[in-house]
């Protein structure tokens, strides 16, 4: 006799996923406020608000440049703001809470319940509670976390929300405190806090949540399953010891804040910010090695790789494209960029990981040319004559007889893996412009399919020819 099977019960959507997480975010944010309006008073709140919001912008900025190689989605991005200042925020104060009072009881001592509180409690739960929006890009946005870069952008607006959060309790209580004892505004613990939080520290949360980002990304290239778990772990008790330290510097002496700061903090920060440009000047590396490769293939026209793989040459590209075009032109480029380097990544890493790591290496390549197809009789040519101003080409390379224009696919078809236009009903469409493409799997070596004059170019500060 045969069993009947069960059904497997499916797996929630994207959508039931995003408006549980929406739902979440609203309601802590909710809890958040009110819970902080209640330790500060309305005036305290509206003030500390104000000043918490300073930072904010510029701290953003630089983390959104250091991703700017391969930049992560916005709504991305909110959500780890979103998560830090309202759902992390929440988990801390109710635990960090909870925990002093219960030192306190078990102590009778009130002051030591505090110092061990910020030392052994606070840096583990708020560590552990910004770290969960990680885990959930890390674990359901797989694609837009390809490596400790995006692990530093990420963690950064994380570590960010959950800074403002702080800073507007911090401050508004200084506020309140200064109210009850008539200070002056230069001599105010308003002002001092000012100092300290938003002029000496404003990196100090995100310096911590950086480690636990860099744990994560790191797990996001490695191909062994136990590295992919020990990382991000290691990531995090980094950020713990660090947050710890911080924490307890006042307990070394009158000038072990100082100390703490000068000798540790600094120099750490330094050595985070060379790592993130390096890694961005990697990145954008490995988008001129890969994409030479799909030059030489026919994809792109070979003056086209060395603007994707500048910044300045991207920006002025979308430029050029808005001045002839309109919005809707930049935006084709400004699409066309994100996909070439999504592509270049993709293949870079199912490079290094092999087939078992990017499984799915084959559907995602043809959708992104698919998609760069569409927009590449508008993007091409802004991108070769940026290449030319930004002088990236060697001298007398020509980038309009190496570009030719290409029909787009039509709103029902496909692109196969020759360069073949497939119709709805998987029958073969006309041809296109492009020479036919031999395919090859991303750990061996493309080879050139079309005429001998498309052949890849050595590329400025890159990598050469693979």
């Amino acid at each position: 006799m045969f069993r009947a099977l069960r059904p497997v019960p499916a797996r929630p959507s994207g959508t039931v996923r995003t408006c549980v997480l929406l739902v979440l975010l609203a309601a802590t944010g909710i809890a958040i406020l009110e819970l902080v309006r209640e330790q500060t008073g309305t005036p305290g709140f509206f003030v500390g608000l104000g000043l918490a919001l300073l930072p904010v912008a510029p701290l953003m900025a630089a983390f959104r440049w250091l991703g700017r190689a391969a930049p992560a989605p916005w709504s991305q991005l909110l959500f780890c703001f979103a998560w830090g200042a309202c759902t992390a925020a929440l988990i801390a104060i109710l635990a960090n809470n909870f925990a002093t009072q219960w030192i306190a009881a078990a102590t009778a001592d009130p002051s030591e319940a505090d110092q061990l509180g910020s030392v052994a409690i606070a840096p583990v739960v708020e560590e552990s509670a910004k770290a969960a929006a990680l885990l959930l890009v890390f674990a359901f946005r797989r694609r837009h976390f390809t490596g400790p870069a995006d692990g530093f952008v990420v963690a950064g607006f994380t570590a960010i929300g959950f800074a403002f959060t702080e800073n507007i309790l911090y401050l508004g209580n200084a506020f309140v405190q200064d109210l009850a004892d008539g200070t002056g505004v230069l001599d105010s613990v308003t002002a001092a806090t000012f100092f300290v939080r938003i002029v000496l520290s404003p990196f100090a949360h995100p310096l911590f949540t950086v480690l636990t980002g860099l744990g994560f990304g790191a797990a996001a290239v490695s191909a062994r399953r136990s590295r992919r778990i020990f990382l991000p772990l290691l990531g995090l008790a980094l950020a713990m010891g660090m947050h710890a330290l911080w924490n307890g510097s006042s307990r070394f002496g009158d000038h072990g804040f100082y100390v703490v700061y000068s000798c540790v903090m600094v120099p750490l920060f330094g050595l985070l910010v060379w790592l993130a440009v390096r890694i961005r000047r990697g990145r954008l590396r490995a988008v001129a090695g890969e994409l030479a490769l799909y030059a030489a293939a026919g994809w792109l026209a070979p003056a086209e790789v060395p603007a994707l793989a500048s910044m300045p040459a991207r920006s002025l590209a979308r430029s050029l494209a808005r001045r002839s075009g309109g919005r809707a032109a930049a935006r084709a480029v400004a699409r066309y960029e994100a996909d070439a380097v999504a592509l270049a990544l993709l293949r870079n890493r199912a490079r290094r990981g092999g087939p078992l790591r990017e499984a799915d290496f084959a559907g995602r390549e043809r959708e992104l040319l698919n998609r760069m197809w569409q927009r590449r009789a508008t993007a091409g040519p802004a991108l070769a004559r940026a290449a030319v101003m930004e002088e990236l080409l060697p001298p007398g390379f020509d980038p309009l007889e190496a570009f030719e224009p290409m029909e787009t696919l039509g709103p029902s078809e496909t692109l196969g893996p020759s360069g073949t236009a497939v119709g709805p009903a998987g029958v073969p469409g006309p041809r296109r412009q492009e020479p036919s493409v031999r395919r090859s799997g991303p750990w061996t070596p493309a080879t050139p399919a079309g005429p001998s004059s498309i052949r890849p170019c050595v590329l400025p500060g890159g990598d050469g020819v693979r």
